[in-house]
């Protein structure tokens, strides 16, 4: 678990990070490296869309997929939407990232930007995922839930295969824990339940030197709730 945590240490890739979307809930920092990006996935829409409508503003077409509403929060000519949810089969109701990706975009579609928040579902639909197509998302934000289930041994494994794929092509750049359900502690350890990751292509970064200050200028708690720092094990 040390080591797993060690290797999702965020790192400073060269470029600064950004703030998209609103102050608040579903608003996400990423790397300054977004130019040339002319597409973005945005699976998970809720009742928010401030993040890709932002995408949007920087000329990117922005594909939403979301059973459970009829369509984006803030309406966009850019935005393209399926009323489906992101998981490991396709069918009615689901469809994978990767036939969601080719339905939409096929071919060669040059760099993209992922931005995931899916209740859960991201483990399995990493884990379904095919590593060439993770390889073309230059930027991933991706919320993870339930990682205070690390501590149990089943769910560690099936987490720590889906960072252990991630990590193959990605680095970790930003960490911001969602301070709406608090964290566990056990072993020396704290885990927020709920975080944002923000990974940044190996490829795009001139270096990698630790980040050492959180919270990071620009992040916004979720909720009206009191903070919730990035626990000193997740950062050197």
């Amino acid at each position: 678990m040390r080591d797993l945590i060690d290797r999702l240490h965020p790192v400073h890739g060269g470029s600064d990070l950004v703030r998209l979307g609103p102050d608040a809930d579903g608003g996400y920092l990423v790397p300054d490296d977004l130019e040339g990006i002319t597409s973005a996935f945005s699976p998970g829409v809720s009742t928010e869309s401030g993040f890709e409508v932002d995408l949007a503003a920087r000329g990117m077409q922005v594909f939403l997929a979301d059973h459970s509403v009829e369509g984006p929060a803030q309406p966009h000519p850019q935005f393209v939407f399926d009323k489906r949810y992101v998981g490991s089969l396709t069918d009615d109701t689901f469809f994978t990232l990767s036939d969601w990706k080719n339905a939409r975009l096929p071919g060669d579609a040059g760099d993209l930007l992922l931005q995931m928040d899916v209740e859960g579902a991201e483990y399995e639909t990493l884990l379904a995922t095919p590593t060439e197509l993770l390889a073309q998302f230059r930027i991933m934000v991706i919320e993870f839930h339930y990682l205070h289930e690390l501590f149990s041994r089943s769910f560690f494994g099936i987490a720590s295969r889906v960072f252990d794929k991630l990590l193959q092509t990605h680095a970790v750049v930003h960490i911001h824990p969602n301070n709406c359900c608090g964290s566990v502690r056990s072993g020396g350890l704290e885990i927020p339940r709920i975080a944002e990751l923000t990974l940044h292509r190996r490829d795009r970064m001139s270096q990698a030197e630790p980040c050492r200050t959180f919270p990071h200028p620009l992040d916004r708690d979720n909720t009206a709730k009191p903070t919730l720092p990035l626990p000193a094990c997740w950062h050197a």
